[in-house]
């Protein structure tokens, strides 16, 4: 008598797709990207009303989930939960890559730590454009996002006197002014600097110079959009 063989097969589990979304032009978005959130079975979205415009944009129907800085520690539990049961998931924040200055760094170490397997699309990202066309070295820099606003911003301004790799920042209208102040303390009015506004937007702008120059333009004109400012390192 031939005693059958049975056979187990490990539950497929889910992928976690980290979906970068446009920063200003909707052409920005890639046809991968809209297969994707179309193909899985739930989408994370930083805010749910600002994905959604998104999502009605490309005919996406799939089931919305809120995750963001506030609740991404409550939530990820749940979310590998159901990755590891065969779920795909897609996370996307209001614009950009997520984990870059954006929730995502949290859900992505959690899922990777459970061997779920993770894929971050390529696509829109605002201090790419922004460092490749000030002007300034691009083959090497640090990348700083948000300068802490209270504790710590000092002694960050003064460690980054000395880095000689061009650095980025990201910033808001209201405290741009302020801040290329705080850097023209630390690195020398005579620093060079970009800062580019509205990038992929119809009134996207580079203003370019010196600190000082750049800050003198901003006190004429009143800042407005999001800022990426990319600031020269210190010459050896």
């Amino acid at each position: 008598m031939v005693c059958p063989i049975l056979l187990t097969f490990a539950p497929r589990m889910g992928i976690l797709y980290i979906v970068p979304t446009p920063v200003g032009n909707m052409e920005d978005m890639t046809l991968r990207a809209i297969r994707t959130l179309k193909e899985v079975d739930l989408i994370l979205a930083e805010d749910t009303r600002t994905s959604g415009v998104l999502l009605k944009h490309f005919d996406i129907k799939n089931h919305l989930m809120s995750h963001h800085k506030f609740n991404e520690h409550g939530t990820s539990a749940g979310i590998v939960e159901r990755l590891k049961a065969g779920q795909d998931i897609a996370l996307i924040s209001d614009a950009g890559t997520p984990g870059i200055s954006d929730p995502g760094f949290f859900l992505v170490r959690e899922a990777v730590a459970a061997g779920i397997t993770v894929q971050c699309l390529p696509g829109a990202t605002a201090f790419v454009p922004a460092l490749v066309d000030s002007g300034l070295p691009c083959d090497r820099f640090v990348f700083e996002g948000f300068l802490p606003q209270k504790k710590g911003r000092q002694t960050r301004l003064e460690r980054l006197s000395e880095e000689d790799r061009t650095m980025v920042f990201y910033e808001s209208p209201y405290r741009v002014l302020k801040t290329l102040q705080q850097l023209a303390e630390h690195f020398g009015s005579d620093r060079l600097v970009s800062c580019c506004r509205e990038i992929s937007k119809v009134h996207e702008e580079s203003v370019r110079g010196t600190l000082s120059e750049v800050i003198a333009h901003f006190q004429e004109k009143e800042p407005r959009g999001e800022f990426v400012i990319v600031v020269a390192g210190k010459k050896g």
